[in-house]
């Protein structure tokens, strides 16, 4: 039986895959803010001990891995795989990212640098067969990061405070390993309209405050997601239509 010329196999395996993957994002959540090491023979000892799985997040990655062996399918060779593979890895990261900045307002260093070291390695795989895609990559982390870090700076000049954390500077520039330069701008683009709508929806229904902080991790993780699975050329339409108020008919 095939889905989307995949054997219904290859989605039982990413179906559990994710459900494991999901129990480990719930590890990452308890480590990572600790500054605990994440990979450690602790966790056996926990479980052993007191094992409490989170089966929200053993669904929710579940769900998200069947959708990228939809979407991306399985190829004939790595290069070809490679889009499916690296989006896989990233997955579990920034789920973790969006709960642990959601929860302490923090995305931690080790988590941001375990992204950005992934998509080096991936990017020197790319490099093998396409040098254009590795600079494109190499752009993408340098807009990425530079974007997130030039509105820090002018908040911090215009406002005495930090318009954006530095956790959010670097998720960006090591996302853009990831997405390349295009893609980048368009989760960063997106980011700021979700971030928008809901921090409005979250003043409005009195769930923070005028002067709360909202961390702005979630809204990045949300848009990387969209980015993941919606074609390109759709997404710009969609922006364009709303920046511009629909007036934009090229």
């Amino acid at each position: 039986m095939y889905l989307n010329n995949v054997h219904i196999v290859y989605y039982i395996i990413a179906c559990s895959l994710g459900l494991v993957v999901g129990e480990f994002v719930n590890w990452m959540n308890k480590r990572l803010p600790e500054y605990k090491k994440v990979f450690s023979k602790d966790i056996l000892v926990e479980y052993k001990m007191n094992f409490k799985p989170n089966y929200i997040l053993m669904i929710l990655t579940s769900a998200i891995y069947i959708f990228l062996v939809y979407k991306f399918g399985i190829q004939n060779t790595i290069i070809a795989n490679l889009d499916l593979v690296k989006y896989a890895i990233l997955t579990p990261m920034l789920i973790s990212a969006f709960i642990i900045d959601y929860k302490i307002q923090i995305i931690p260093n080790r988590l941001n640098l375990t992204i950005f070291e992934v998509g080096i390695v991936i990017a020197f795989i790319y490099g093998l067969s396409d040098v254009a895609i590795t600079i494109n990559m190499i752009l993408g982390m340098l807009a990425g990061g530079g974007i997130f870090l030039l509105i820090t700076l002018i908040g911090g000049l215009f406002y005495g405070k930090e318009a954006m954390g530095f956790g959010d500077v670097k998720l960006m520039g090591a996302l853009g390993l990831f997405f390349g330069l295009s893609n980048i701008i368009i989760v960063t683009l997106l980011s700021f309209l979700i971030g928008a709508i809901l921090s409005i929806i979250l003043l409005i229904s009195k769930k923070k405050k005028s002067d709360e902080y909202i961390p702005f991790g979630p809204f990045i993780v949300i848009a990387s997601f969209i980015s993941i699975y919606i074609p390109f050329e759709q997404i710009k339409t969609i922006l364009i239509t709303i920046f511009t108020l629909g007036m934009y008919k090229g």
